[in-house]
């Protein structure tokens, strides 16, 4: 593991839990007796920051580093493998996928992505709602993302919030609302789809063949999932 990547897994565990908590960066830098910049720069994996400090980051909130070591991408063995043996109903509740689609009756769209993958059964790692939308429908997709609180991912600083919220504006399709994560592929027309049905409810997804040849990601995830069931036990 590089430093850079070590760097950069300790800034999101930080920053994830200091919004479980809903604490600002200020808050938490304040509780922690460090400034508000070195949080920042933790975050972002700027900085490799001394145990001292981040020991008393992550005791501000009541939690604690845990070291391990492991053979090189080994979570991602052990997260498929958890993942496949979950049933999908649980984890399309625990993304919270119904409440989102739900609230966006009005817009044209389709579920694609890590989502549309989980729904057609791959254990693949989803941690947001992943649509397709038409550019026509971005002013009604930007009035929605205004109504429900919406932020964007700001690239710069790895954090939601600090950007323009419209699709046309540059940078990543990617929101924090009230109801979560939202990831969207904007598009001329949307995509071909299918109907996969779970819950008694009826999804239109991208084919995962079509994921498999669009989305870099899942397809890795997928092929390293189909080595693995394979594979001759040792």
């Amino acid at each position: 593991m590089s430093s850079t990547r070590l760097g950069n897994l300790l800034g999101t565990a930080l920053r994830q839990q200091r919004q479980r908590r809903e604490l600002s960066q200020r808050q938490l830098a304040g509780l922690a007796e460090v400034s508000q910049a070195a949080v920042a720069r933790i975050e972002r994996g700027e900085r490799s920051p001394g145990i001292p400090a981040l020991e008393r980051l992550f005791a501000a909130m009541d939690v604690q580093l845990v070291v391990a070591v492991e053979p090189l991408d080994a979570h991602l063995d052990a997260r498929i493998d958890e993942l496949a043996a979950r049933p999908i109903g649980e984890r399309i509740d625990e993304l919270g996928l119904d409440e989102v689609l739900d609230r966006l009756p009005d817009l044209p769209q389709v579920l694609t992505g890590g989502t549309a993958a989980l729904l057609q059964g791959a254990p693949v790692p989803v941690d947001a709602v992943e649509i397709a939308l038409r550019w026509e429908d971005s002013k009604r997709f930007t009035a929605w993302l205004e109504a429900n609180y919406g932020q964007r991912w700001n690239a710069r600083w790895e954090e939601f919030g600090g950007v323009w919220l419209e699709p046309e504006e540059p940078g990543e399709h990617r929101w924090s609302t009230r109801y979560g994560e939202i990831r969207a592929t904007m598009c001329d027309e949307l995509p071909e789809t299918i109907e996969v049905r779970h819950g008694g409810r009826d999804y239109r997804v991208v084919p995962l063949v079509e994921l498999e040849l669009t989305e870099p990601r899942a397809a890795d995830l997928l092929r390293r999932y189909r080595a693995r069931r394979s594979a001759p036990e040792s």
